[in-house]
């Protein structure tokens, strides 16, 4: 995901909860065939919704413990924050239209 920020426990306060914009994160890992296949849709999401939305990620191998605080079970999990609260979440690789219409970016960005 070359327009993502790399999220993690020491990052996620400012990154996240401090961001002036929602933010898109995706609960993922490097093992996850789904979570490859979604990664494009999330590139695509962040280029079209650039300045509007910040787009991170989050390798629940390297950060269990935000995983664990999200309660994030099944990968990928996309959760949509804003104004550092979670406000949607969605799981599974899904394309682009679905997963806009689950996290309901439009009503947020």
């Amino acid at each position: 995901m070359a327009n993502a920020i790399d999220i993690t426990t020491a990052n996620f306060q400012g990154e996240v909860v401090e961001s002036d914009v929602p933010v898109l994160v995706d609960f993922w890992a490097e093992w996850c065939g789904p979570c490859r296949q979604v990664a494009p849709v999330i590139d695509e999401i962040a280029a079209e919704y650039g300045g509007r939305l910040k787009v991170g990620k989050v390798d629940i191998d390297a950060e269990p413990g935000l995983a664990g605080q999200f309660r994030v079970m099944s990968i990928p999990t996309i959760a949509l924050f804003k104004d550092g609260q979670l406000v949607e979440r969605t799981t599974g690789a899904k394309p682009k239209g679905n997963l806009v219409g689950d996290l309901r970016l439009e009503a947020h960005v």
